[in-house]
């Protein structure tokens, strides 16, 4: 299986066997239900729609997606992902995935939703350096000229300016497993992992590196 679903508990850390302190993002990553099986002479491609079993399931479900899960035999789940499959890979509506898929000193790719920092100005979103801060200046945390008055007359499209910051789909690639707890269900992950604590997250093997 490529990967699995999750929900980020937070940082730590763990000490390795030389003493060595290692900065740690737990992720309880699983256990997944097989909800469909994708296949290449219905849909096109070989995939699998994963739904992530929580301790605490979802009390309201839209009729479509309670239709859905019903037709698969699955329970509530709140959050469902897609997989492909490569060759050989092979899976069934109602399979269980846990989180023995990972390996410790594996890589992966993780994907999230990072945390939303609402309305900020050019100097936080984009790092510009903004003006002196002494004598006089009255050009502190601005962005400056954007274009020309005469010609163009216009401000091009794609010009960095403030605006809302974060709630994005982020990908941190190359991340190491440090450690893999089979019976908690917990994945130990070397680094920080987009979004806040308790936001949900994608983990998958990694595509280079």
């Amino acid at each position: 299986m490529e990967g699995i679903l999750g929900r980020k508990l937070g940082m730590t850390q763990i000490f390795a066997d030389d003493g060595t302190a290692v900065p740690v993002t737990l992720v309880a990553a699983g256990p997944c239900i097989v909800v469909q099986r994708k296949t290449e002479a219905v849909d096109g491609y070989e995939a699998v729609q994963l739904g992530l079993v929580e301790a605490k399931a979802p009390k309201k479900l839209s009729k479509p997606k309670k239709g859905h899960l019903d037709k698969a035999g699955a329970p509530a789940l709140r959050r469902l992902g897609e997989f492909r499959l490569g060759q050989g890979e092979d899976a069934k509506a109602g399979d269980e995935v846990k989180v023995s898929i990972f390996a410790p000193d594996q890589y992966v790719d993780v994907v999230g939703t990072s945390k939303g920092k609402g309305f900020q100005g050019v100097i936080k979103r984009h790092g510009f350096r903004g003006g002196r801060a002494t004598h006089g200046s009255m050009f502190h945390r601005a962005p400056g000229s954007i274009g020309g008055s005469s010609d163009p007359s216009r401000v091009f499209p794609g010009m960095r300016g403030a605006g809302r910051m974060g709630g994005k789909r982020i990908t941190t690639k190359n991340v190491r497993v440090v450690k893999v707890d089979e019976e908690k269900n917990l994945l130990f992950l070397f680094g920080a992992v987009p979004g806040p604590r308790g936001g949900y997250v994608t983990i998958r093997r990694a595509k280079k590196g």
